[in-house]
């Protein structure tokens, strides 16, 4: 596969875009992902891809270090694992970011293919996407359609609130 952006050079990085449930994906070269901001992994393994995820990090000297496992931010970095399970309440300020640029959020919500019969969406889930769906009304002016959507999401969040205070 040719490069989307030159077609001149083969494809080596695969770039997928997921915004309001509409995903995109680009097909480019490593010197076409580089102009875009992607730079190659430092290494193939999975700590290397998490290590060039992180970022270069320079740690400033006398800084803190797990009590637990002795590891610092930098050696999180450096090797691309966590070194305990306290190096997440020790360095949680500093990971956040990381965590959520990673996988987008910061809150484990586990997965479940959609192919699955014990794909069940959530209440929560099914409010996201009649807001978007919303707002993709709005946006074309199909205003009655909106307010339907708009009724059927007050009514949700009403039984949300009203489980959340049993």
């Amino acid at each position: 596969m040719m490069c989307e952006n030159c077609g001149k050079n083969p494809v080596t990085t695969h770039i997928k875009k997921v915004v309001n449930g509409i995903s995109t994906e680009k097909h480019l070269c490593a010197a076409c992902a580089k102009g875009y901001g992607f730079s190659p992994f430092k290494s193939n393994t999975f700590s290397g891809i998490l290590s060039s995820m992180l970022g270069e990090y320079n740690e400033p000297k006398n800084t803190k270090q797990c009590a637990c496992c002795g590891s610092t931010f930098n050696d999180i970095v450096n090797s691309g694992k966590v070194g305990c399970a306290a190096c997440y309440e020790k360095f949680g300020e500093e990971l956040l970011p990381y965590l959520k640029r990673l996988h987008g959020n910061v809150k484990h919500i586990g997965k479940v293919p959609n192919a699955s019969p014990l794909a069940v969406a959530t209440v929560n889930d099914r409010i996201n996407a009649l807001r978007a769906e919303l707002n993709l009304l709005i946006k074309n002016e199909e205003f009655e359609k909106a307010a339907t959507v708009r009724d059927e999401i007050r009514k949700l969040e009403s039984q949300v609130n009203s489980n959340d205070g049993e």
